[in-house]
């Protein structure tokens, strides 16, 4: 079978299996099983497969039929320019997330500052930032001890280099930041059994955050008052439905230029604030 023709006939299967983006993911898997970029797939389109490469082909599109999420098939993702490995059990990094890492940036001037992203699954935002400013010194904490090996793998294959601890939030560490980020699980625990089907694959504890969905949020924001230093910087990301809600309890005895800032859909998503001077 010619290229072409695969990517023809794959696409039509997973039309028919209900896949949101049947063309993307059919040249997706296709690259993949050729080891061929987008544009070089293009120049095998007469090219014959292989019976092994077939046979590939073939399980690629059995699994996408079946809904598992293409970046777990493929084994990876693109995130802000880099390509992060992916794996079950590990939360898969949004591409709206890339907004919260411009946002960071922007508000970070000083190129050596001291930043923790909390819950980092894949490292995805921690590695963003240090692909992006070198002289940054982060710190990737998570619970789960699978993410934190995943982290550090796309550190290395990255050749990035950064800090990681597991942990809850920031217990027991003992140093102050310049930021502190977040992409939490933010979804009310009512969404559960309601989303799509690839969504609900995906570990639960890093989809759900309560019944507001702003559980571990709140937690964090009591983390920040104690390790952040005065003007320092938090920045996360939450549902559209309850970013307004935690942005509304930020004290204004603790917090000053509150923003909430929106998606590129218009949907206010992410939280900024930073840290008042404590003798104020």
């Amino acid at each position: 079978m010619r290229v072409k023709n695969a990517l023809w006939e794959t696409t039509k299967r997973l039309e028919l299996a209900g896949v949101p983006s049947p063309d993307s993911d059919a040249s997706w898997l296709l690259e993949v099983v050729m080891n061929a970029s987008c544009s070089g797939l293009f120049l095998m389109s007469e090219q014959v497969l292989t019976d092994l490469q077939l046979e590939q082909l073939e399980g690629f599109v059995v699994r996408r039929e079946a809904r598992e999420p293409l970046q777990w098939i493929i084994g990876f993702t693109e995130f802000y320019g880099l390509k992060i490995e992916a794996r079950v059990g590990v939360l898969i990094p949004r591409f709206e997330t890339e907004r919260l890492v411009e946002l960071v940036l922007e508000q970070l001037p000083n190129e050596h500052a001291k930043v923790v992203d909390i819950g980092t699954g894949t490292g995805a935002i921690a590695l963003a930032l240090k692909a992006e400013r070198p002289k940054l010194e982060i710190l990737a904490t998570d619970i789960n001890q699978s993410a934190l090996g995943l982290t550090r793998k796309n550190a290395m294959n990255l050749k990035l280099e950064l800090e990681t601890i597991q942990t809850s939030i920031l217990d027991g560490i003992d140093r102050m930041f310049d930021a502190i980020v977040a992409n939490p699980p933010y979804l009310p625990s009512g969404d559960d059994g309601t989303l799509d089907v690839e969504v609900q694959l995906e570990p639960k504890e890093a989809l759900f955050g309560g019944n507001d969905g702003l559980s571990l949020a709140r937690v964090i924001v009591i983390a920040a008052k104690q390790k952040l230093k005065d003007g320092g910087l938090l920045a996360l990301e939450l549902d559209p439905r309850n970013a307004h809600v935690l942005a509304s309890e930020l004290e204004p005895e603790f917090w000053q230029d509150l923003r909430l800032e929106a998606d590129l859909v218009g949907r206010e998503r992410f939280v900024l604030a930073r840290r008042k001077l404590r003798h104020e």
